[in-house]
């Protein structure tokens, strides 16, 4: 829904009537990811796409029909082998999309989350989208994190006490998708989850699905150096909060670095952390030292390979700074356990020369450690394309 976020907005506080099909479920090779939308508007304007072209007409009919009749339909789209002419995926995955009506009687909430979105504030959307009463389809629940005491401890879920808008349906089966909601917030994950008709963990029959609207995931570039701009250009674009930190204002400025969210001035070491303390690195946060001095590299990596959890740390350098880096990291005191978490020389084999170039190596090993990728060509790999997520 962020992606659309925007057009809904503009036509939900003009007051028309928005038909919203979201993808709510993926299994095997689905295009789109869960929490993708599209919709479809006044004058049958279309924004948006749940499955890249495959089913968007489908969809876009479906949604029109929904507008007229008020009533939420969960369908599943995928290969028919009974009918080549089905409505279908042509990369053999299968989806459930949910389409609903959208405007500001059946979702009076929007404005405030919308708010939420736009100021960076976490905030998780919970819809009930299959249950075996129709009276309960449709029914939100909207679940805002309090902020927490700083502490390190705490960094990987920024979270503690919660407000709640809405109802799932009943007190139980708010508690569970309250506490759940939490958890996918920490993580930034869209999820359909099940529990019996009234939130019973062990049961079936209700479907809840639950868009975790997460602030963006942090990158922090350290070393003010050329190759950090492409860094800092290609962790922008893939969605992440751009940070870059050197120790030198004569190097760090948001001149040179335009397309980073922020440019600290401080000692890498200290600035991460006093984020670290501050509870503002977490699990997705992705870490890339680029300076390769070892005045600047070695205190920073103490700091960064000895966090609770971190989503990545690389460092640059050739396999001589790389070594000797090795060895002071040890001479600190650093374990072996630790050093493995250490990504170095940074980056994937992909004969990058160029800025550009190695920031893309950097971001492709950055992916294929969240997802689950070997970072070999897929045209040699049997199997699935995409991984399951987890």
């Amino acid at each position: 829904m962020r992606d659309v976020l925007p057009e809904l907005m503009q036509w939900w506080r003009a007051g028309e009537t928005v038909g919203v099909g979201t993808v709510v479920a993926t299994f095997q090779s689905a295009p789109r990811p869960a929490g993708a939308s599209m919709l479809v508007g006044p004058g049958g304007t279309a924004v948006g796409s749940v499955s890249g072209g495959c089913v968007e007409g489908a969809v876009y009919d479906l949604a029109e029909s929904v507008v007229e009749s008020g009533v939420p339909v969960l369908e599943r789209y995928g290969v028919s082998d009974d009918d080549a002419f089905a409505v279908g995926l042509t990369c053999g995955g299968i989806l459930d999309v949910y389409v609903e009506k959208v405007d500001r009687e059946t979702f009076p909430e929007l404005g405030e989350i919308a708010d939420d979105i736009e100021a960076g504030r976490p905030v998780a959307l919970a819809t009930v989208i299959e249950h075996p009463d129709p009276s309960w389809l449709g029914r939100r629940l909207v679940v805002r994190p309090e902020p927490i005491v700083p502490h390190v401890s705490a960094a990987s879920t920024g979270v503690s006490a919660t407000k709640t808008l809405g109802t799932i349906g009943s007190a139980r089966a708010d508690d569970a998708v309250h506490d759940d909601a939490l958890g996918l917030l920490a993580s930034g994950s869209n999820a359909t989850l099940t529990y019996g008709p009234d939130g019973e963990r062990r049961g079936e029959g209700m479907r809840v699905f639950v868009w975790a609207f997460a602030p963006k995931p942090r990158m922090l570039v350290f070393g003010a150096i050329d190759f950090a701009a492409a860094v800092a250009r290609v962790g922008s674009f893939l969605g992440y909060h751009v940070t870059v930190c050197d120790a030198r204002p004569v190097f760090a400025t948001t001149s040179r670095f335009p397309e980073a969210d922020e440019v600290v001035v401080d000692w890498p070491h200290r600035y991460l952390a006093a984020e670290a303390e501050a509870g503002r690195v977490d699990g997705r946060t992705v870490i890339t030292v680029l300076t390769h001095d070892p005045k600047f590299d070695v205190p920073l990596l103490e700091v960064a390979l000895r966090l609770p959890e971190v989503a990545y740390v690389g460092a640059m350098g050739s396999r001589r700074t790389h070594d000797d880096r090795l060895a002071r990291l040890r001479e600190a005191g650093v374990d072996d356990k630790e050093i493995e978490r250490l990504s170095s020389p940074i980056g994937l084999d992909l004969g990058a020369r160029t800025p550009e170039e190695t920031a893309i190596s950097i971001a492709a090993e950055i992916i294929a450690g969240r997802w689950g990728g070997t970072g070999e060509r897929l045209g040699t790999l049997p199997g699935r394309i995409h991984k399951d997520l987890t």
